[in-house]
């Protein structure tokens, strides 16, 4: 793993970013947390890529909220297109 930041997905809308800090700080030092409402998932940054790969392992396909964790590390955000200069020039 290279980087220390991780993808969190099929989380419980319940879930809050403090319970997310709870759960991976038993796995090492959490930097932030953030999570994506309404949309099921969010991200942990881990304080060093060996504490997210730790995490990953030990959390994985476990049980939290009644919902089995899917965690992954992150992939860097895509930039988005600006549609301003799309426009066609004559």
């Amino acid at each position: 793993m290279q980087g220390s930041k991780l993808y969190v997905g099929n989380l419980n809308y319940s879930v809050t970013k403090q319970k997310l800090e709870e759960l991976f700080g038993n796995h090492g030092t959490v930097k932030s947390v953030n999570i994506i409402e309404g949309k099921g998932f969010g991200f942990v940054e881990m304080s060093s890529s060996e504490e997210a790969e730790k995490a990953r392992e030990a959390l994985n396909d476990t049980d939290f909220e009644g919902r089995p964790l899917k965690i992954d590390e992150a992939r860097p955000q895509k930039p988005r297109r600006d549609f301003n200069d799309s426009r066609k020039r004559y």
